[in-house]
Order: structure tokens, then sequence, then C-alpha cells
């Protein structure tokens, strides 16, 4: 009976395992396997060589770049263990008795470790009273404590919480990193992306290691051939066609108003995010412009889109009088900006569409 309870568990075990989400499954356990953030890295791996140890450090930047992991594996190199390591999420625990709860624990010795290091999550949560109190601790910590606050609004924290503490500003990654890590976790789990899939994956993760990572996990869960081809993102997450960009910029380049601003209807109507829709856009008319005036990136295009795709950019970068050119792509990365903002969505894009046809609004 044992031995049929035990291999029940295992069994359990090694399905969790399999199942376990890639961000988790992939998220770096140490600072050699970061990515993207080696500003922080170096100058935090410095400092745990040189033992110039400070008592509180802020990290900030958008979601999903690494805040939290880089400050578990700090704790990590500084010898913290688990039982010495408290995480607190000051979404949930923002209150001035969840704060004078910490001032009372650092007040302790650590279990087995030099250091007891507090990483609290969401920083900016934390009502007035409990920033009071929590900077009394950051003032006077005890030697043997550590506090690693992360924040997605830094502009939200009280200045003299931020002077207390050693700041790093983390970037958001790259749409080049985001298509490299995309592509070597597939490859790590046995799937193979068309680079030009990898790219629409991270496109859609939007400068968020975890996002992107979660769309992949997606796209992959889908595949049933272990090769994931662009049609395939786009039909698992929702994203614009290729061929609806297409004929917005063919739409665009020959100034057929109607036509254009029935596919950004049909966009509309799709429910497709506008932003993501315009970033398709936009990443198109740079490779048309590159393929016109930089004939030698022709091979590096050639890798970030598909072959059919390439065969359209190039063909409409070859025309005489071509109307996409730098005063247009301006024109839509102002767009771009106006979106998020406008009551209408479409609104911006609409607008741009009339304004570049040149001609005179009946």
């Amino acid at each position: 009976m044992f031995a049929g309870a035990l291999f029940c568990i295992l069994s359990f075990i090694l399905f969790l395992m399999s199942h376990l989400a890639l961000y988790r499954k992939y998220r770096p356990q140490s600072f050699k396997e970061v990515i993207g953030q080696d500003h922080i890295v170096k100058v935090l791996e410095g400092a745990v060589k040189l033992g110039n140890v400070s008592h509180a450090y802020l990290l900030s930047g958008s979601r999903g770049t690494g805040k939290t992991t880089i400050a578990r594996i700090f704790a990590s190199e500084i010898g913290t263990t688990e039982n010495d390591l408290y995480e607190i999420d000051a979404a949930s625990n923002r209150g001035i008795d969840d704060v004078r709860a910490i001032r009372e624990g650092v007040s302790t010795l650590p279990f087995e470790s030099k250091y007891k290091v507090y990483i609290i999550d969401e920083v900016h949560m934390l009502t007035k009273e409990a920033f009071n109190a929590l900077l009394k601790t950051l003032e006077e910590p005890p030697k043997h404590v550590i506090f690693i606050l992360a924040t997605t609004e830094l502009e939200k924290l009280p200045e003299t919480v931020v002077s207390r503490c050693q700041t790093f500003s983390f970037k958001k990654p790259n749409q080049e990193i985001l298509k490299n890590m995309v592509l070597a976790v597939a490859k790590k789990e046995g799937f193979n992306l068309e680079p030009a899939s990898a790219d629409l994956v991270a496109l859609l993760g939007e400068g968020s290691f975890r996002d992107t990572q979660g769309i992949l996990e997606k796209v992959i869960s889908f595949s049933k051939d272990k090769k994931i081809s662009v049609s395939e993102v786009e039909m698992v997450t929702g994203a614009p066609k290729r061929s609806l960009v297409n004929d917005f910029l063919t739409a665009l380049e020959s100034k057929k108003i109607p036509e254009g601003l029935e596919i950004v209807r049909q966009t509309v109507e799709q429910n497709i995010d506008m932003k993501i829709f315009l970033k398709l856009i936009l990443q198109k008319m740079r490779f048309v412009l590159l393929l016109k005036l930089a004939p030698d990136m022709k091979s590096v295009v050639a890798e970030e889109v598909s072959e059919e795709d390439f065969t359209y950019l190039k063909k409409l970068s070859e025309k005489k009088d071509l109307s996409i050119n730098s005063q247009v792509l301006l024109e839509f990365l102002n767009v771009y900006d106006q979106i998020s903002r406008a009551y209408i969505t479409q609104l911006p894009l609409e607008i741009a569409l009339i304004k570049l046809s040149g001609s005179p609004e009946k």
C-alpha cells in the first residue's frame, strides 16, 4: 500500500513539473542566466564580491522585466537561505499593521544565514501610514537585515523612501532579446518556430519576459506537429493576420482611402488590439524603407519575416514613386502615441490615413 501511495505522489510531482509554467520553469537561477539587465547585474555582482552590501535596494521597472527574479538571485548570492528570505506582496499586505509585523520580525536574528532579506513587491501600494512606519526601519535597520523593494510605479513612492535605497531602473527588453529568448525556450521544449513566428510572439509580449513566455506557452500548447508557423501564432493569439496588415499598407501606398478605412473597420470588428495592429504596420513600414534605402540589409529583413511577407515587402519597396517614407513613418509613430488616449481607438489611425492620402476631405 505504501509503495502504491508513493508511486502516486511521485507521478503527481512529475505531472506538476511537466506542466510548470514556462516563466517559472525557465526563470534565471543565477546572475549569468539573466538577460537584458547587464547594467544592474554587474553592479550587484561587484557588491557581492567586494562584500559591499547595502541595507536597502529599490528595483523599479515595468512588469515582467525580472525585478523579483534578480532580488531572489541577489539574496541567494549573499548566502541567504529560504528560511531567512521573506517575500511580501504589498498589494495584499499594505497596511500599517503589516509593516509593524515586519518591524518586529527584523529584530530577531536570522535562522541560518548572515542576512535576513525582505523582498517587498509592488511597494508603491503601501498606505501613507505604512510608508511612515517602514521609513523608520529603513533609516536604522539591524546589520543583519536587507530590504529589497520592487515597484512598477516609482513615481508613487515617497522621496524619503527612495533616498534611503540604492535605486536600479530595469529596462524593457527589446524585441530582439525577446525573440532570441522565445527561440531558445521553444528549442528546449522541443518545438521549432519560424523566425517570423518568434518575432510575432516577441512583439505581442510587449517588453515583458513573463508575458512573452506566457504567449509562447499558449502557442505551443496548441501545436500538433511541434512546428509553429506565423499563421498558427495569429490563430492562437488573435493577432492581426498578415494579409490584413499588408492590405492596409497597399491601400496607404495607393492612397485609396475607402479601402484603408474598410480595413480599419474590419480590425475593430474582429476585436483586434489597435496598438498591436499599428505595431505590425510600423514594423513593416520600417522593413520597406530598409529594403528601399539599405539594400545590403535585405538578408536581415528576410530573417525577420516569412517568405511570403518578404516577397510582398520587396515588391512594395521597388516602386518608383513609393509614398511610404520617413514622414509617413513619423506620422504613424505619432498615431501610436495617440491611440491609448483616444476615446475612439481607431480614430487617430483613420485621421492619419485621410491626411496622408493627400485628398481633400468632402
